[in-house]
């Protein structure tokens, strides 16, 4: 008995032998209207030929019209409930425009491609969150609203060593110290310099820390490393520029160079030098200070350093505590720039930063007088430094390091006292620092790195 009766309920309709689904007026043998659907249709009983008209997907479908996706939740592609499955790769012809589109949420389980360039190609409005990867810095980096940040491209849990090194007890000494800077507590011995000195620069990235010049009698060439994790003594890494061993000079760093400028040489120097911190080799020329200059600090973001400038008076013949601050782009070379001034003149002063923030500390205001002052800057802008608080002592020849949070601030002389106090401060706040601990002697004369500070980016 039959179960379909033609024309009654139905929309198959046989019009002069031609069979219409769908429609009254066939137009072929068979006419559909519609999407049609089979089971079996491989193999005996199914459908063994079908021709792809309008309605089929080819394994490649190419799509000339526009599609627009209405605006969606975060996380949810709330215009779309299964209408479009994409089970392979999407290909985009090369030269065409996305426009002002934006995916909201994108799960990814191989790798994908970020845009990349130089910092000169940043886009001149992005959006903040923007991600890119920098070639000239090695990093990826994103858009905080206000400033291009690096990203940390390492585990970062055992870092935060801060690392003294050298100095005057008042003798000189090789001695290097370390703590963790996100702890409060004493200093505990490292190990020691190939040299005994004082006023030796410390850069570094996140495993090594590097040392450059000093003074044991004479200006060093010298330059030494460690590495950071681990405990021990230092290592020859090279030579500073020929005829520049220096004392008394500016130092800072990415997480691939360390920069060294200015200082004794035995008179003052105007250079600028450079090494790259994970090889072994002599420091190369970068460039020039404005004036030659001595007992200066810097310091760093991922990609710009900072120094604080005393000047030399040749008239005098004593150093005249100008506040000059000047920069440098450290991923490429030339001579620095001038920046802003300090809230006053000093010398011997120190240095330490996170990504956004630059601190400088204490100092000789005029000889001798000494100073407690700590001054800020944002590293991004220029400008002049403004008040941030103070020390817990006066001093000068003291040593500074950080973390992303943290400035910690060791040793230092007050006239012919030597002191062991360890203070530091929230570097994104303001006030008075605080006690952190003690070194294991009375030290001054000396600098400190650490594997966390600005220079190195991250967050």
């Amino acid at each position: 008995m039959p179960s379909i009766r033609i024309g009654f309920s139905t929309d198959l309709n046989l019009v002069n032998e031609q069979v219409g689904i769908g429609t009254t007026l066939p137009t072929a043998r068979l006419d559909v209207r519609g999407q049609i659907r089979a089971d079996n249709s491989t193999g005996s009983g199914g459908i063994s030929t079908l021709t792809a008209y309008d309605g089929f997907l080819h394994s490649q479908q190419g799509i000339g019209n526009t599609i627009s996706i209405a605006a969606t939740t975060k996380g949810n592609l709330n215009s779309l409930s299964g209408e479009i499955v994409i089970g392979a790769e999407v290909t985009v012809a090369a030269g065409t425009s996305i426009g002002a589109g934006r995916l909201d949420s994108l799960t990814v389980t191989s790798t994908f491609d970020l845009p990349t360039g130089g910092s000169a190609n940043r886009e001149a409005t992005p959006e903040k969150g923007s991600t890119r990867f920098n070639q000239d810095l090695g990093q990826l980096e994103f858009y905080t609203g206000y400033e291009w940040r690096t990203v940390s491209s390492i585990d970062g849990s055992g870092r935060g060593r801060g690392i003294w090194a050298g100095g005057a007890t008042p003798t000189r000494t090789s001695a290097i110290q370390y703590a963790t800077i996100s702890t409060l507590g004493n200093a505990s011995y490292f190990g020691n310099l190939t040299l005994t000195r004082s006023r030796t620069i410390a850069v570094g990235s996140e495993t090594r820390m590097v040392f450059g010049g000093g003074y044991d009698g004479a200006n060093q060439e010298e330059v030494d490393y460690i590495t950071i994790a681990s405990q021990g003594n230092a290592i020859t890494f090279g030579t500073l520029l020929s005829g520049t061993g220096v004392g008394s000079h500016g130092g800072c760093s990415s997480s691939t160079r360390g920069i060294w400028a200015g200082g004794y040489s035995p008179g003052f120097t105007n250079v600028i030098q450079y090494v790259q911190i994970d090889t072994l080799g002599n420091a190369v020329d970068f460039g020039d200070l404005a004036r030659a200059t001595a007992q200066m600090r810097g310091l760093s973001s991922p990609t710009r350093g900072v120094f604080a400038e005393p000047q030399y008076n040749p008239g005098s013949g004593i150093l005249s505590n100008q506040p000059r601050m000047t920069f440098i782009t450290i991923a490429s070379t030339g001579n620095s720039v001038a920046f802003g001034d300090l809230t006053a003149g000093r010398r011997d002063h120190n240095a330490c930063s996170n990504t956004i923030r630059g601190i400088f500390v204490a100092g000789a205001t005029d000889n001798p007088t000494n100073s407690n002052t700590i001054d800020y800057i944002t590293i991004a802008s220029t400008g002049n430094a403004q008040d941030f608080g103070d020390l817990t002592e006066v001093r000068r020849g003291l040593a500074a390091c950080s973390n992303s949070i943290r400035g910690v601030f060791a040793g230092g002389s007050n006239g012919p006292t030597f002191t062991n106090t360890i203070d530091f401060i929230s570097i994104n706040t303001f006030g008075n620092a605080q006690d952190f601990g003690d070194l294991t002697a009375t030290i001054g004369g000396f600098n400190a790195s650490s594997d966390s500070h600005g220079g190195l980016g991250g967050f």
